[in-house]
C-alpha cells in the first residue's frame, strides 16, 4: 500500500506515486520515458516515443465527441531533483519518499517533482479511465524541460490534429496563463588556471546561507538574495583588504533556481584571522539587516579548517576573478509597462563554481521582449570578454504570445464561473513554459496553462495540494466533457 492510497483523487494520485518511484531529474529520463511507452502499449493506446524520449499518447473520441476540436495535453516529465545536503540519497538511481502532511504532500529530504510530475499523473489518469466523455486527446510529454525545453524544441509534432492545448505546468490554482517569456541559458567561463599558486597559511570555510531561494521565474520580483550574489560581493571586498587566496567556490543546484548557499575555501596567514573574521561577522549583520524581511534567515559564517598549503587564486588574479563575479547583473532588470506587476527582464546567476583557477557561472535569462534578453545576453557576454572569459547561449526558446481571439479561452472562463462562482485570473507570466515552442510548430494554437497550488518548486520543501489536486481534477473533467 502506498503513502498516497486512497488519497482523491486517486487514480491521478496512484499514478504520482507510482512516477515518484521512478528516478527522474532531468537528463536521466529514460526510465520514466519506458515507463510511458509501456503505459500506453498495454492498454493499446497509439504512441510514439523518438529519439529523445519525448512521448506522445493518442486516446480517440468516445461515441458523440467526434467532432468535437481534439484537445492536446501536455507537460513535461524530468523534475528538478534536489537533496538537503545532509539527506543521503543518489536522486539518479533511488525513489523519492513521499509524505503527507495535512493538505500538503511533499518528498522527505528532497524536490517533490510536482513541476511537472502531477501534469503526467493527469494525463494518466485522464487516459486510463475508460467512462469518461472527451474528445480526441493528443497527451505529449516531453523531456528535460527544466535544463532548456530540449525535449519542445525536437519533438515533431506534425502527426497532431488538435490545435488547442491544455498546459498543466502552472502552480497556483484559479489562475489561467495565456503567455509567457522566452529565455536561454548561458554558461560563462573566465579560466585562469595557469594563474593558480601555491599558497601556506590557514585554510577558511565560508559559507552565505539560509536563504529561501525558489524558481527564478516565478519568485525573481520578491527580491530574496542569491547566494552566489552574496558570496562574489562577500569575496570582492575580502581579497581588496585582506591578503587571501581563493582554493574553491560553489554554489547553486540549478541555473533557473535562485540558489539557497554558497561555500568557499580561502587561505589566509595567521596575522590576519582577527581582521577576516571580523569582516565576515560585520557583512553577516549587514546581511541580517539587508533581508530583514526577505530573507531572514541568512547567515554568514566562517570556520578554520587547519594549517595547509593550497593551490588558489590571489592577488591581481583574485581581484580579476572576484570584480568580474561583482559586476555580472543579477535579478530583475525591467518591469513590464503594459502587465502591472509583470517582470519583462531578468537573469539569475543560479550556478557558481571556482576550482583549479576556472571560474564558472551559469545563467538563466528571460524576457518578454526578444530585443531585451538579446541585449541582456550581449551585456554578460561583453563583461566575460572584458575578464578574458568566454560564453555558450543553449536552450534559447521564444516567449508565447498572448492571443486576443481565443475560444478555448473563453470556454475555460465560462467553465471555471460556473463552477465556482467567480471568474479566474487570466495573467502572463514571467517563468518560461513550452507552449512558445510549441506554437511555432503548430498553426494556429491556442493553448492556457492552468494546475493545482503548488509551493516551493524546485527546492527541498516543494508541496503539492492535496484538496487544489482534486479540484483542477474535477474541472479538467468537466471541460473534457463540455462540448463547444
Amino acid at each position: 500500500m502506498g503513502v498516497l492510497t486512497g488519497i482523491k483523487p486517486e487514480k491521478v494520485f496512484a499514478y504520482f506515486e507510482d512516477i515518484a518511484q521512478i528516478p527522474h531529474g532531468s537528463g536521466n529520463v529514460e526510465a520514466i520515458s519506458n515507463y510511458l511507452a509501456d503505459f500506453a502499449d498495454k492498454r493499446g493506446l497509439q504512441y510514439i516515443q523518438d529519439e529523445a524520449k519525448n512521448i506522445i499518447i493518442i486516446k480517440e473520441a468516445v461515441s458523440g465527441y467526434e467532432r468535437e476540436p481534439a484537445l492536446i495535453i501536455q507537460g513535461h516529465m524530468d523534475m528538478v531533483a534536489v537533496h538537503k545536503p545532509e539527506y543521503a540519497i543518489d536522486m539518479t538511481r533511488e525513489p523519492l519518499k513521499l509524505a503527507v502532511d495535512g493538505d500538503r504532500i511533499y518528498a522527505e529530504g528532497t524536490s517533490l517533482g510536482g513541476d511537472d510530475g502531477i501534469a503526467v499523473a493527469y494525463a494518466l489518469a485522464l487516459l486510463d479511465d475508460d467512462t469518461l466523455r472527451h474528445p480526441r486527446l493528443e497527451v505529449v510529454i516531453t523531456v528535460d524541460e527544466e535544463v532548456g525545453m530540449d525535449g519542445a524544441r525536437a519533438i515533431d509534432l506534425s502527426m497532431l490534429k488538435g490545435h488547442r492545448l491544455l498546459n498543466l505546468d502552472s502552480e497556483e490554482e484559479g489562475i489561467f496563463l495565456t503567455s509567457c517569456a522566452g529565455g536561454a541559458r548561458m554558461n560563462c567561463l573566465v579560466d585562469l588556471s595557469d594563474r593558480c599558486q601555491d599558497r601556506s597559511g590557514t585554510v577558511y570555510e565560508v559559507t552565505v546561507g539560509g536563504l529561501q531561494g525558489g524558481h527564478s521565474g516565478a519568485e525573481i520580483h520578491k527580491g530574496r538574495g542569491n547566494s552566489n550574489l552574496l558570496m562574489a560581493r562577500l569575496l570582492q571586498k575580502l581579497a581588496g583588504n585582506v591578503s587571501i587566496g581563493l582554493c574553491d567556490c560553489e554554489g547553486g543546484l540549478a541555473d533557473n533556481a535562485i540558489p539557497r548557499v554558497t561555500s568557499a575555501r580561502i587561505v589566509a596567514a595567521e596575522k590576519d584571522e582577527k581582521q577576516l573574521t571580523g569582516m565576515v561577522q560585520e557583512y553577516d549583520a549587514v546581511l541580517k539587516r539587508e533581508l530583514a524581511s526577505k530573507d531572514p534567515g541568512v547567515f554568514v559564517t566562517i570556520s578554520s579548517q587547519g594549517e595547509a598549503v593550497a593551490k588558489c587564486l590571489a592577488g591581481g588574479d583574485l581581484q580579476r576573478a572576484t570584480n568580474y563575479l561583482y559586476s555580472l547583473p543579477c535579478g530583475v532588470q525591467a518591469m513590464s509597462a503594459d502587465v502591472q506587476g509583470l517582470v519583462e527582464t531578468s537573469l539569475n546567476l543560479g550556478v557558481l563554481k571556482v576550482e583549479g583557477g576556472r571560474v564558472s557561472a551559469e545563467f538563466s535569462v528571460r524576457s518578454c521582449v526578444d530585443s531585451s534578453k538579446q541585449a541582456l545576453l550581449d551585456k554578460v557576454q561583453a563583461l566575460t570578454t572584458l575578464a578574458g572569459g568566454r560564453c555558450e547561449i543553449t536552450g534559447d526558446y521564444p516567449g508565447w504570445a498572448f492571443r486576443v481571439d481565443s475560444p478555448l479561452r473563453n470556454k475555460m472562463i465560462a467553465l471555471y464561473e460556473e463552477m465556482y462562482g467567480q471568474s479566474p485570473r487570466v495573467e502572463a507570466i514571467h517563468a518560461g513554459l513550452e507552449c512558445g515552442i510549441l506554437a511555432s510548430k503548430i498553426t494556429d494554437l491556442d493553448g492556457v496553462s492552468f494546475g493545482p497550488n503548488m509551493y516551493d518548486i524546485h527546492t527541498t520543501e516543494e508541496t503539492l495540494s492535496i484538496s487544489s489536486t482534486q479540484r483542477v481534477w474535477d474541472y479538467l473533467v468537466r471541460l473534457l466533457e463540455k462540448k463547444d
